[in-house]
């Protein structure tokens, strides 16, 4: 793909935009609804079981106007065909980015190199399928023949992010003799908590790693493997059917001891924030079904395909994608919350955070430059209603303007009456109370004043269904690609992420080798490896 060059605060759009910005903060969202009545109607977008009510931003129509034209003037439209036609997005590694091929039939035509795709990918699908089956009909059997009951999911990141954030989002549909754990943290109070938790003749590991290098997850993975092997009495579990691995280096996989029978694979065009999509879905299929799976990406695939198709103005991640370019650029807000009306979507704002943060927390530009302009925000959040009772308050009454994307689902057949008519009633309460504040009542005492005018999206499922599960996780997918493309910066890669992990290799190499410290990268952390070696003699002393 051809890197581009024109920066986004050079474009006619955006200096409009910084035009109208002094205007934008003096937007007053009441006044607003009372001179257009169909306010609600004409900032709203429905599609397919998703409703997106964006009438609650501090936008009116010629801003909304200024950011489709910002849109159309960038190269979000070029960008976004060489994103489904598979070109290395990714420039600086020289990677398609086909994560959308993973959820795609084959009308849909996908190719990377100019070979199609979806044979390779049904064969992957057929192999999750068959293990889920035998799993799930208890035919999948540990080396002491007893049917598994438990399974380890091993990762860290978006290894296990997705699929952990699934199998409790949809678990109403979960197998119901199955329990599912999952192991990240490479605390060792984490490992040791589930593995407590586990019968050892019927546990299953998967260990999901892209590279399978990832150092919190092998040191995960021998640990297991080593507290199996002992409750077990027996040696060489790893390449038992007790350990599947789920990789795109079937090469490191193997060498890790595991056989290659057992090892699904994916390719390196997905990246691994994105492969819930992937053979690491494999965990979902397990606890859910293999038909509930197919059904998140049927929900995943259409709103794709409204990505790739709808006009700008109709689109509902461009729409959520400007919207956030307005307050992160115009407004200079910083953060965003996301309050998922929803226990089960209470890992949510978690999953979102690796998706928006680490795709966009950049500020060198596609061809290198560094960009004077902010890209990403913070992104943050809790499930309501806690959220309300812990940091709403600086909502309400401080100084800061926090846009919040508040999600629901409108039916709950797995709650009581009574708790989702009051859950929801609290989602539009708040909505309402952030818009309008308490300014219309007299003599109030200053310490009760609540200004208003803060802005909130509601995004609305008509159920939290697996397919709608799809469409949510790629609504906010699309978002972060839009916004990306817009600011001209990669998506794709982290290597702010690898500065950190090549440095804790170092660390660990250097005690290993018995270097004496001369690894620790600078005098202060020398410094506290003595500090922790004096009362621990993890480290050998610098």
């Amino acid at each position: 793909m051809t890197k581009t060059t024109t920066p986004p605060d050079t474009l006619p759009a955006w200096r409009t935009l910084e035009a109208l910005a002094a205007g934008g903060k003096r937007l007053d969202l009441l006044s607003l609804f009372q001179k257009d009545p169909d306010r609600h109607r004409r900032f709203a977008l429905s599609v397919d079981g998703l409703l997106l009510d964006y009438s609650k931003n501090l936008i009116d129509e010629t801003i909304f106007s200024a950011l489709l034209e910002l849109a159309e003037q960038s190269t979000l439209g070029h960008q976004r065909d060489a994103l489904f036609n598979g070109d290395p997005i990714n420039c600086s590694e020289q990677r398609a980015a086909l994560h959308t091929a993973l959820r795609g039939e084959r009308e849909d035509g996908y190719r990377c190199g100019g070979q199609p795709l979806n044979e390779q990918i049904s064969a992957t699908l057929a192999e999750m399928a068959t293990i889920s089956g035998l799993v799930r009909e208890g035919k999948w059997l540990g080396v002491t023949g007893k049917a598994v009951r438990d399974i380890v999911h091993i990762g860290i990141g978006g290894s296990v992010l997705g699929p952990q954030l699934a199998c409790q989002a949809l678990r109403p549909y979960r197998h119901p003799d199955l329990r599912v754990h999952f192991i990240a943290n490479v605390d060792g109070e984490d490992v040791l908590n589930t593995l407590n938790q586990l019968d050892p003749e019927r546990t299953l590991v998967i260990v999901a790693s892209k590279t399978f290098t990832t150092q919190e997850t092998l040191l995960n993975t021998r640990t297991t493997l080593h507290w199996l092997e002992q409750k077990l009495q027996r040696s060489g579990l790893v390449s038992s059917r007790q350990v599947i691995a789920l990789t795109a280096n079937r090469k490191n996989a193997e060498a890790f001891g595991i056989p290659s029978s057992q090892i699904l694979t994916f390719d390196e065009w997905v990246g691994g924030r994105y492969s819930v999509w992937s053979c690491v879905g494999l965990t979902i299929s397990i606890s859910l079904g293999h038909e509930r799976f197919t059904e998140m990406l049927g929900g995943a695939r259409a709103m794709d395909r409204h990505f790739r198709s709808a006009p700008f103005a109709e689109n509902m991640p461009v729409i959520l994608a400007l919207l956030g370019i307005w307050y992160r650029n115009f407004l200079d807000t910083t953060s965003v919350a996301i309050i998922p009306y929803c226990q089960r979507l209470s890992l949510l704002p978690s999953y979102l955070q690796q998706l928006d943060m680490e795709s966009n927390g950049k500020s060198v530009s596609q061809s290198g430059e560094t960009i004077a302009y902010q890209t990403g925000p913070v992104l943050w959040g809790q499930t309501g209603t806690n959220a309300q009772h812990t940091f709403f308050q600086l909502f309400h009454q401080s100084n800061h303007l926090i846009p919040l994307d508040l999600v629901a689902a409108v039916n709950e057949p797995e709650s009581i009456d009574e708790h989702h008519r009051t859950l929801l009633a609290n989602l539009l309460a708040q909505a309402s109370a952030l818009m309008t504040g308490n300014r219309n009542q007299p003599d109030l005492p200053a310490h009760l004043i609540c200004p208003g005018n803060k802005p909130s999206n509601l995004l609305l499922l008509d159920a939290l269904t697996p397919y709608h599960f799809g469409q949510v996780l790629a609504l906010y997918e699309h978002k972060v690609f839009v916004q990306g493309a817009i600011w001209n910066i990669n998506s794709y890669d982290q290597w702010g992420v690898e500065l950190g992990k090549g440095i804790a290799s170092d660390l660990l190499s250097g005690h290993d080798s018995d270097q004496d410290g001369e690894s620790a990268p600078d005098p202060s952390t020398r410094q506290l490896l003595n500090h922790i070696n004096r009362r621990t003699g993890l480290f050998k002393t610098p």
